[in-house]
């Protein structure tokens, strides 16, 4: 078995983390072809990283979106953390996952009525309004429901200047996340006059996969502060300031994995500040990490099908591409991939510039390109690493009509399948042609 990128590595004889300790051969004998694995145990280890550093002030909701696997979504719940959703469908997920609706924070633009309507009976522990028109519909549909529902108003953001290799979540100053100026002080007005609105605090979030304890701390320092001013201008009592996620993972070989102990540390000055004033000593700041919990324990495995050479290097295509892992071609970044051969993984031949790509018609398809390595022979297996977010969840499986992938987690070696394989013939079955 090698490592690649960005070179292979044949010391290593670990299986990767995605695959928790379990036989892949066994996984794709029992699953087929490609499929994708979470390793439980390694979901638990970042969940108990992350809670070592966070001060008591701090409440952590897992980012559905990341990976809303019924199966990963229950765990987390499990293990004590709330969840961050952004649509209907995912709030009924939680509810199945077992996860308290006092534990439920409801974000995202665009929310239709019935969602509105649905997370208002729910009691959940927090509706984010993104818009005054959403504010005035929230609080009729509460009204007509004679309750009064607690909420968050979201504040715009603008581009985040010092985070690097970051793909901008608050849509860089565009506008489609939040309110802002006078608009986020009249949304707190007229909630805080609302008999049927219940005003927590604020919500921000800035970027995404950032790697940067200072960038982070700042980010969330500035949100607090910016929740504290409003509720000194407006009048309201500070319950609750939403801070968003954000935590990254490294993807690449030369990237530094988030320092956690420098985020804790300004993290614990931050809640130091708000104990020491006896308007914010209630105060809680909720967490919303998705990507850090779930990313770097998952794996995507496919199947050597075939083999050729082009010129100077030798093409290697598998029976899964990005139809089921996006992310490669989405934001122009190469994952971590590992090769997983027999056991003594020893071959003949000499390592040469490979590229390994899926069976798409698409020129996109492509894992690597020109990676020197010994090339996977026709039947090995190959683990696209570091998938357990945005990977099924992103994907575009209807794309060629290829079988959509198995999901499989495992916990302590053991795997239990959490979605069955599909079929092409159950998606053609559900189709209809029109008798004209």
């Amino acid at each position: 078995m090698s490592v690649l990128r960005p070179t292979a590595d044949p010391t290593r004889s670990e299986w990767p983390v995605g695959l928790g300790g379990a036989d892949p051969e066994t996984l794709a004998q029992e699953f087929g072809t490609p499929f994708y694995v979470y390793d439980l145990d390694a979901v638990r280890g970042q969940v108990e990283a992350l809670r070592a550093v966070m001060p008591p002030s701090f409440d952590l909701a897992y980012a559905v979106k990341a990976n809303p696997a019924l199966a990963v979504v229950g765990y987390l719940g499990s293990l004590g953390l709330g969840a961050d959703v952004a649509s209907g469908g995912e709030l009924e997920l939680t509810e199945r996952a077992g996860i308290e609706p006092k534990d439920v924070v409801f974000t995202g633009p665009g929310k239709r009525d019935g969602e509105l309507t649905a997370a208002v009976r729910a009691g959940i522990r927090a509706v984010t309004v993104e818009s005054p028109g959403e504010l005035a519909r929230l609080e009729a549909i509460s009204a007509g429901l004679g309750r009064r529902t607690p909420i968050l108003l979201r504040a715009a953001v603008g581009p985040a200047t010092r985070l690097e290799r970051v793909r901008l979540v608050g849509d860089d100053g565009a506008g489609k996340f939040g309110m802002d100026g006078e608009s986020l002080v009249d949304g707190a007005v007229r909630a805080g006059r609302s008999s049927h609105l219940d005003l927590l605090g604020l919500h921000a979030f800035g970027a995404s996969n950032v790697l940067d304890a200072d960038a982070l701390a700042e980010h969330i320092e500035h949100t607090v502060s910016a929740a504290r001013s409003l509720a000194s201008r407006v009048g309201f009592q500070l319950r609750l300031v939403d801070v968003g996620g954000g935590l990254g993972i490294p993807y690449q070989p030369h990237e530094e994995a988030l320092d956690l102990t420098r985020l804790g540390d300004r993290l614990r000055t931050l809640h130091d500040s708000l104990a020491a004033d006896p308007l914010t000593r209630a105060t809680r700041v909720l967490l919303e990490p998705g990507r850090f919990l779930v990313g770097v324990a998952g794996a995507y495995v496919a199947r050597v099908v075939d083999r050729k050479a082009v010129g100077p290097s030798t093409v290697v295509i598998l029976d899964g591409g990005i139809h089921n892992v996006l992310r490669p071609a989405l934001v122009g970044l190469e994952h971590r991939l590992q090769v997983l051969t027999a056991a003594d993984g020893h071959r003949a031949e000499r390592p040469r510039a490979v590229t390994i790509a899926g069976p798409l018609c698409s020129g996109l398809d492509v894992f690597i390109r020109d990676s020197i390595m010994v090339p996977p022979a026709v039947g090995d297996l190959v683990a696209v690493l570091d998938v357990g977010a945005y990977g099924f969840t992103e994907a575009m499986p209807f794309f060629l009509s290829h079988p959509i992938p198995a999901e499989v987690a495992v916990m302590a070696g053991r795997a239990e399948l959490i979605r069955p394989r599909v079929e092409p013939r159950s998606w053609l079955d559900s189709q209809r042609l029109p008798n004209w």
